[in-house]
């Protein structure tokens, strides 16, 4: 059985896309890792680690081996995949059809995106759409005032 997914360059580092379609509620990977005391995921995360899964206040995932293919799924604002768990651990399955070549993606959740608005912003796909809309809605903005002021100075 070919995999569904390949290991590529995404806008903010690497990614999991899609290699062929996956139908909504497909299985598509598992976060696979080490269980460790969440306690000692915050020390790891204190240090610099990264990749990991809180289960529940007790227990996290630390999904940092290079063979767990779920750790290259990106966090987006609108995504395509959530996790669920499932049997003590955390399975990636699609929330909607996902097309060739697109980007597998989830939400990482409120803390993660409170620690990265305080930190420059959410760049995902979604977001960066949006701030590009509304920095081109202010270039427009600042033209049109620019040519209102031109034709009162004439």
């Amino acid at each position: 059985m070919s995999r569904f997914f390949r290991i590529g360059r995404s806008k903010t580092g690497l990614g999991l896309f899609a290699t062929k379609p996956i139908k909504r509620a497909a299985y598509i990977a598992t976060y696979r890792g080490r269980r460790i005391t969440t306690e000692e995921a915050d020390r790891r995360e204190a240090r610099g680690a990264r990749y990991m899964f809180e289960l529940n206040k007790k227990w996290t995932i630390d999904g940092s081996p290079r063979w767990n293919v779920a750790r290259y799924i990106n966090h987006s604002c609108q995504p395509n995949a959530k996790p669920v768990g499932r049997n003590g651990g955390i399975v990636i399955v699609a929330l909607r059809r996902i097309e060739p070549e697109e980007e597998i993606t989830y939400s990482y959740g409120d803390e993660y995106l409170d620690y990265f608005l305080q930190n420059g912003g959410c760049r995902c796909t979604a977001c960066r759409k949006k701030r590009a809309a509304r920095r081109r809605r202010q270039r427009e903005a600042r033209k049109r005032r620019q040519m209102r002021e031109r034709r009162k100075g004439v």
